[in-house]
């Protein structure tokens, strides 16, 4: 795996991904798309991505085979200030687990909770 970076894709499993695609697009101001699954058992909106451009791109998924929840695995969204996003997460439906905190060298991180109940970060150098 030395060529690459660990995560090339993300899932984010969700009950109701209307709720969850109006969540995302508010905290982050952007619009997300609709997104075909070739085996018809899953409904995907997609975050916008660059897939030659640094970084994972992923997608909300609402999946018989899976459910969203705590404690599954952590997702953290690269923001250019933690407190921006974070100011806009309670009135989208979410909940803040741990406000903007210091992660020393590392820059900042915020804990969230989505409409469905997923945890997340916001990840900033400011």
């Amino acid at each position: 795996m030395g060529t690459m970076n660990a995560i090339g894709w993300f899932d984010i499993y969700v009950n109701d991904i209307d709720r969850a695609s109006a969540f995302y697009e508010k905290v982050f101001s952007q619009k997300l798309e609709k997104m075909g699954d070739p085996t018809g058992e899953t409904k995907m909106m997609s975050f916008p991505a660059e897939m030659t451009l640094y970084g994972a791109a992923g997608a909300l998924v609402k999946s018989e085979h899976s459910s969203p929840g705590v404690g599954g695995t952590m997702v953290y969204f690269n923001v250019e200030d933690c407190s921006v996003e974070e100011s806009k997460v309670v009135s989208a439906g979410g909940k803040i687990v741990r406000s903007k905190f210091s992660i020393g060298e590392f820059g900042f991180v915020t804990i969230c909770e989505d409409s469905e109940g997923n945890l997340f970060g916001l990840s900033s150098m400011k």
